[in-house]
């Protein structure tokens, strides 16, 4: 089975990926970051200082990282978010702004004609990410927003952005007539709940996964852009 975690940012994606994974013994695979796409594509530049072309070809090379990963696990996968993902986010964002924080007035953004390029754009894009997301993916398990944005640094958006983008996710996901369950809760609520509607096996208990998603999510690389670009291979002409 190839089994999307949904939801929009900061609703725990990651960590209840990792530990479904580590509990059915699925593998699991997800997009490369931002951060670690920006290094390579744009050297010394932040998400914030991206134009709406730069964010547009950024989107596109997290989908190609996901198509790819998923490519290489033919017998099924826990995937943290899916190409639908990156496509709202952007599609949100080209609309809203590059960094719709919260002193941005979502409601009053001005349509430019730059702006309502980027936006056609993006709604092309979005025919290809429909059709992976059909084509690749039986099932989501939808996080719903429960609890504040993680302040890291990292999310610059709000909670008007947060519940656009999810929005889209759902309206998009019922168009696609691909089955959708909301799970919320806690980690051991969620594990339990995804368990019992998939009917999955496990191969240790909910408390060890748990432990071991921890482990794992902790040593996720958190620095930031400009932190990473000394580390960045340099790309051959």
């Amino acid at each position: 089975m190839n089994l999307s975690i949904s939801g929009t940012y900061s609703v725990g994606k990651t960590i209840t990926s990792m530990a479904i994974a580590h509990l059915t013994g699925i593998p699991r695979t997800s997009a490369p970051t931002m951060r670690e796409l920006l290094p390579i594509s744009l050297p010394g530049k932040t998400l914030e200082e991206c134009n709406g072309a730069e964010l547009i070809m950024l989107i596109t090379r997290r989908i190609q990282g996901r198509a790819v990963a998923e490519s290489h696990l033919p017998n099924g996968y826990i995937s943290d978010g899916s190409a639908l993902h990156e496509w709202s986010y952007a599609n949100v964002r080209v609309k809203v702004g590059i960094n719709p924080n919260d002193s941005v007035d979502l409601d009053t953004v001005p349509m430019t004609d730059e702006v309502r390029f980027y936006a056609e754009v993006m709604k092309q894009i979005g025919i290809p990410a429909r059709q992976h997301t059909k084509a690749n993916y039986d099932a989501f398990v939808h996080l719903p927003i429960e609890f504040p944005i993680v302040e890291d640094g990292h999310r610059p958006v709000n909670e008007k952005f947060r519940q656009l983008a999810e929005q889209l996710l759902l309206d998009t996901l019922e168009e696609l007539e691909i089955p959708v369950h909301i799970v919320g809760g806690t980690i051991p609520e969620r594990l339990a709940k995804i368990v019992k509607i998939f009917d999955f096996p496990t191969v240790m208990t909910i408390e060890e996964a748990i432990a071991k998603a921890e482990e794992e999510y902790a040593q996720i690389d958190t620095r930031d852009e400009l932190e990473r670009l000394a580390d960045a291979e340099p790309v051959a002409a």
